[in-house]
């Protein structure tokens, strides 16, 4: 029996998680700053542009990606990039620019020192 063979670009070209994590006590969170509100929008204009799907970008919930201080964030692999943002603008950049053209926003772009 032979064994899968695995595509050099993979099943999607970008994958973008968006941090939905809702703390309970007290402490900062994503869910507090609209991360609900950005991934519906990212969602949206990923499908809008076409790019949903097979070969395209996936638009992704995650649980707590452990940067809450910096909050809301959203990280895009494979390339590793993190962003944060504070309104659709900011997320329309981050589809056009980077899920769609492959160029990082760098005014978006969460520094490294910035964590839970």
């Amino acid at each position: 029996m032979s064994s899968p063979r695995m595509s050099a670009m993979g099943y999607y070209q970008r994958h973008i998680f968006f941090c939905l994590n809702q703390r309970i006590n007290g402490e900062a969170c994503c869910a507090d700053h609209a991360a609900k509100a950005g991934f519906d929008h990212c969602k949206a204009r990923v499908s809008a542009a076409g790019m949903a799907g097979k070969g395209g970008v996936r638009v992704n919930k995650a649980g707590c990606l452990d940067r809450c201080a910096g909050g809301p964030v959203a990280v895009v692999y494979p390339e590793g990039t993190w962003y944060t943002f504070v309104d659709p603008s900011d997320i329309d950049e981050i589809v056009d620019q980077h899920l769609v053209g492959g160029k990082v926003v760098e005014r978006l772009v969460l520094p490294d020192d910035v964590g839970r």
